[in-house]
């Protein structure tokens, strides 16, 4: 007798049947946390910790044009979510997971700009090496979301999860904190604390980079669009629509 992985074994939730992984994969957030999501991610990461070194003293076209026109378009697709989040429910995973790359991407020129104008790297063997590594970064980490997911991971994490709620002011205070650093570093520039920049900023690109994961997560929910709605009848419903169900 063929024994059914425990991973992969359906179990019914409200009256519908679902195998397990796709229900760990399914819990989703609301659209309000959508909108404060954009709110830290996009103002706080990309603006703040992104654009300012871009645009900061030695300013540099050559980093500033490559990397204005993406930030110009998340920004103008984000207010999709800014303004109609219960609406746009359903594209907010692709918005998030392009957002993710497009961060990470401004981090990485930020990087290039320490390295290039700060330091005085003249050889394009760094950039090149740079790109490369960007995009591995962003390919690793699909394929290991792809095999988490299969092999059952976010089922047994989804299982034992624990919740954590981190205060509001906590959170903005080690953001004003680590910004207030980033700051001081860069207005310093000692050769140390550009290294130390470096090394933060490639820290947070990690961050940013997960983020690029939901992209699958938009597949994921387009493909079982029919659980999606067995399991949040209003999935995609204006917020004024949702009453009603």
């Amino acid at each position: 007798m063929l024994k059914m992985v425990p991973c992969l074994a359906e179990i019914k939730i409200g009256g519908i049947r679902m195998h397990k992984i796709t229900q760990s994969y399914l819990k989703l957030q609301s659209p309000k946390d959508h909108r404060g999501n954009i709110v830290i991610f996009l103002f706080v990461f990309l603006d703040i910790m992104g654009i300012i070194p871009i645009i900061s003293e030695p300013f540099s076209p050559v980093f500033f044009w490559p990397t204005i026109f993406p930030i110009i378009f998340i920004h103008l697709w984000a207010l999709l979510y800014i303004f109609a989040p219960y609406k746009f429910e359903l594209s907010y995973y692709l918005f998030m997971g392009v957002y993710g790359i497009i961060n990470t991407y401004v981090f990485f020129m930020v990087i290039q700009k320490f390295l290039y104008i700060y330091i005085g790297i003249n050889t394009p063997i760094v950039f090149m090496t740079g790109i490369v590594l960007l995009v591995t970064l962003l390919i690793v980490y699909q394929i290991a979301n792809l095999k988490l997911l299969h092999s059952g991971t976010y089922s047994k994490l989804h299982k034992n999860e624990v919740k954590v709620n981190f205060s509001p002011v906590l959170a903005a205070s080690g953001i004003g904190y680590a910004f207030s650093q980033l700051v001081l570093s860069v207005f310093s520039g000692g050769m140390t604390q550009i290294i130390i920049l470096i090394f933060l900023f490639s820290i947070m690109s990690i961050i940013t980079a997960f983020l690029s994961l939901h992209l699958h997560k938009y597949l994921f929910i387009r493909k079982n669009m029919k659980t999606v709605r067995e399991l949040y009848p209003w999935f995609g419903l204006a917020k004024k629509d949702r009453k009603a169900i």
